[in-house]
C-alpha cells in the first residue's frame, strides 16, 4: 500500500477502538420530585458500563489495560456502595436519579485517565435489568 495515500475521515473512525468494563454498587435513593413510587425510600443494585476508546493501542497493544480500568472504577463506586445516595454532596441540589449516577460516575473518571491512550466515551448506569441511563460527558 502507498504510505502517501490518505485514508478518508470516515474510514479512520472505522479503526476506532472501544473497550468496556462492568461493574456493580448498591445503593438507596429517593426521587424527590418524580410523582409515584419512586418518591419513597427504595434501592437498586446497580449494574455500571463504562467505555473507554482510542484511534491507536498503546505499545501494549491495548488501549487501557482493563485492569487499570476497573481498579478505577472500582475506586469510584466505593463511594456510592451501601450509601443513601442522596446524602452525597454531589447530589444536593440534584435528584440522583440514574442518569445523574451515570454522570457524577464520568465526572470522576474523566480525569484519571488522562495519560491513557483511550479516552472516556460513556458511562451507563443499570438500575434493572431493563433500565439503563447513558452520561457522553462533552
Amino acid at each position: 500500500m502507498n504510505e502517501n495515500v490518505k485514508i478518508p475521515a470516515f474510514r479512520r473512525r472505522l479503526t476506532m477502538y472501544e473497550i468496556t468494563v462492568t461493574s456493580h454498587f448498591s445503593g438507596a435513593h429517593r426521587l424527590r420530585y418524580l410523582h409515584g413510587k419512586c418518591e419513597e425510600l427504595h434501592g437498586h443494585n446497580w449494574k455500571v458500563e463504562v467505555s473507554v476508546v482510542s484511534n491507536r493501542l498503546g505499545k501494549e497493544g491495548v488501549v487501557t489495560d482493563f485492569g487499570i480500568l476497573k481498579q478505577k472504577v472500582e475506586k469510584v463506586l466505593e463511594l456510592l456502595d451501601h450509601t443513601y445516595l442522596n446524602d452525597l454532596p454531589f447530589f444536593s441540589g440534584m435528584e440522583p436519579s440514574s442518569e445523574n449516577i451515570a454522570k457524577y460516575i464520568y465526572d470522576r473518571l474523566k480525569n484519571d485517565l488522562k495519560g491513557n491512550p483511550g479516552s472516556l466515551k460513556k458511562v451507563t448506569a443499570w438500575e434493572s435489568e431493563t433500565a439503563s441511563a447513558t452520561y457522553f460527558g462533552r
